[in-house]
């Protein structure tokens, strides 16, 4: 039986994508839990529209995406922090620091998508990088700074 998928299904495909399945898993698993539609003529136009959409959508982040990792490629970033008087720090460096350190820059980026090169123990200056979808990274430069 030909379907169109309406959501992405591991070993199967990705949502849009036209399928032959057996007739059996389409109609006892497939149908009635709402993740294909069956292949007409009209559902094959309405899905083709579908995979234009989210194409053209996709273009359109990856280019926003790119031009955010452009700008942030290089920047460096002072966290300020207590530190005892044999350069201990008294506060944590972790990404959610960073994040909201970068959210005062004016840079919107999720905790989830910072990545340190190493624990960062000590007052200095650490590599990191902020990962973007579609596989898009930006090196940064984070400087941890004494407190005044």
């Amino acid at each position: 039986m030909k379907v169109i998928l309406l959501q992405n299904i591991r070993g199967l495909g990705k949502k849009y994508d036209n399928k032959e399945v057996a007739d059996g898993y389409a109609a006892n698993y497939l149908i009635p839990n709402g993740l294909v539609k069956i292949a007409d003529r009209k559902i094959l136009e309405w899905a083709k529209k579908q995979r234009e959409t989210v194409a053209a959508e996709s273009a359109q982040e990856l280019e926003k995406i790119g031009q955010m990792a452009r700008k942030m490629e290089g920047l460096e970033v002072e966290v300020t922090v207590k530190v005892g008087d044999k350069g201990q720090l008294f506060e944590k460096v972790n990404p959610q620091k960073i994040v909201s350190r970068l959210k005062e820059m004016g840079y919107e980026v999720a905790k989830e998508q910072v990545e340190l090169s190493r624990k960062i123990e000590e007052a200095g200056e650490f590599d990191a990088k902020i990962v973007f979808e579609h596989n898009l990274e930006a090196p940064i430069k984070i400087i941890v700074a004494p407190a005044q």
